[in-house]
């Protein structure tokens, strides 16, 4: 799609320019500023401010090395990343990524990603992300704790309860959310929230843990509810088998649906009898196996090696919750072909341009990840919350909170969009609602 504006046209190659080979963040990028064009349109004051040139710019970069020795005493040396993006509407927030594909641009794209979404979510936070090019599969518990503690020590000097608090993403969890919280408490000498996804002994929130994928559901159920359907007796395939895609799993099943797939990066599972969600949990979550091991005890199960043949699976709703990018035009057509109703996306990014083109064109519901996904963020936001409070809710209260605000969001964008005379596009109407709130409080701080 080419800009209409001359301007934005302008902007885009300019931002092209100066982040080259970054590829991630160009199509993120690219996405928000062509839905942007009816709001300049409508509010030339953004321009004149220099809002949307300062927005597509992060506040701060920051990268170093990660020295560390693994178990055979052997010095390893990694890449570490914090992009904070934007803090016009509260502190940076956003998760840490370890994978081997982590680079500047992944980083800088989902820090830009979480820029809109923290602001979708109603809460007192802006958008940073980070990570490193660090493997955890296949390392002991040793090695990666003395990997966080390394990362930490360099990470601590740049980030706060009220500066910039992390959370976990891929590759991110419960063990070494503990180590990089340890290592910042030793070297601080001081016990804040400054990270979240924290266990539950050391001020870590009840239903964070379930937060995306159960935002997901929600956010999916209101988009189905606003269409006159539901959740209930739907054929339902979910890609990844992370926590995102494990919680999505339980809350599409509560809800009345059936998840008949699973996948991980080497393949996918297909079982028509409904995945048995306790066995993916102790493959998962407790063993660390791949999801290939689940066929062994489920013999009407199938296993497929490849990720991308999991789209062609008949189904009426798609959750991709797996990595950007992984469902691309042709994986769309195959989705639709097979009479998919409804795509929510769990992960960041997940449908290229050309597949949210195909789903939007054949009129199925779509709820992009900046909307749909938002859940794990307003939890770590609502974590910080008690932890300032020195608090905690229960469980059901958390999770209360969590379904208004998914419900909160679904009804901004398509609101935001419907204004703009986009009914239904609630791509452009995520990007809508989450820009202006943050344009705002930019022209009220001056040029800053």
């Amino acid at each position: 799609m080419s800009f209409k504006s001359a301007y934005l046209s302008d902007l885009m190659e300019r931002v092209e320019k100066r982040n080259p080979g970054e590829p991630e963040f160009h199509q993120a990028v690219r996405e928000v500023l062509e839905s942007l064009e009816p709001v300049i349109e409508a509010h030339p004051e953004y321009v004149e401010a220099g809002i949307i040139e300062s927005i597509v710019e992060p506040e701060r970069i920051i990268k170093f090395r990660v020295p560390w020795v693994d178990d055979n005493g052997k010095v390893q040396v990694n890449r570490g990343f914090r992009v904070q993006f934007n803090s016009a509407i509260g502190p940076y927030k956003g998760g840490l990524r370890f994978h081997p594909s982590v680079y500047e641009g992944i980083i800088k794209f989902l820090g830009f990603e979480q820029v809109f979404k923290n602001s979708l979510t109603g809460l007192p936070i802006g958008g940073g992300k980070g990570g490193s090019d660090f493997d955890p599969k296949g390392k002991s518990d040793a090695e990666v704790m003395r990997f966080c503690q390394s990362f930490m020590t360099e990470l601590s000097k740049h980030i706060g309860a009220d500066t910039d608090v992390p959370a976990g993403d891929i590759g991110v969890g419960g063990r070494e959310i503990g180590y990089l919280f340890g290592q910042y408490k030793r070297l601080r000498n001081e016990f804040t929230g400054v990270l979240t996804g924290k266990g539950l002994s050391y001020g870590g929130s009840l239903a964070r843990t379930e937060a995306t994928g159960y935002g997901l559901c929600y956010f999916t159920k209101e988009m189905l509810k606003d269409a006159g359907t539901s959740f209930e007796g739907k054929t339902v395939v979910v890609s990844g088998s992370g926590n995102v895609a494990i919680y999505a799993t339980e809350k599409a099943t509560e809800l009345g649906g059936k998840v008949v797939a699973l996948s991980d990066s080497n393949g996918y599972i297909y079982d028509k009898d409904g995945v048995d969600l306790k066995a993916v949990k102790q493959l998962k979550e407790v063993e660390r196996k791949r999801i290939k091991e689940y066929v062994k005890d489920h013999p009407n199960a199938e296993y497929h090696e490849g990720c991308s043949g999991i789209w062609t699976i008949k189904c009426d709703i798609a959750l991709p919750c797996a990595t950007q990018n992984e469902i691309n035009e042709e994986s769309a057509k195959a989705l639709v072909q097979n009479g998919v109703m409804a795509v929510a996306e769990g992960a960041n990014m997940p449908s290229t341009p050309e597949a949210i083109a195909v789903f939007q064109n054949a009129g199925i519901l779509f709820g992009p990840a900046k909307a749909a996904n938002a859940g794990g963020v307003a939890t770590s936001a609502l974590e910080m919350s008690q932890n300032s409070m020195r608090y905690s809710w229960t469980f059901e209260e958390v999770d209360a909170k969590l379904h208004d605000i998914m419900v909160n969001i679904y009804h901004n964008c398509a609101t935001a969009a419907k204004t703009y005379h986009m009914d239904g596009n609630l791509v452009a109407g995520a990007n809508i609602a989450g820009f202006l709130k943050v344009a705002d409080a930019m022209k009220w701080h001056g040029v800053v």
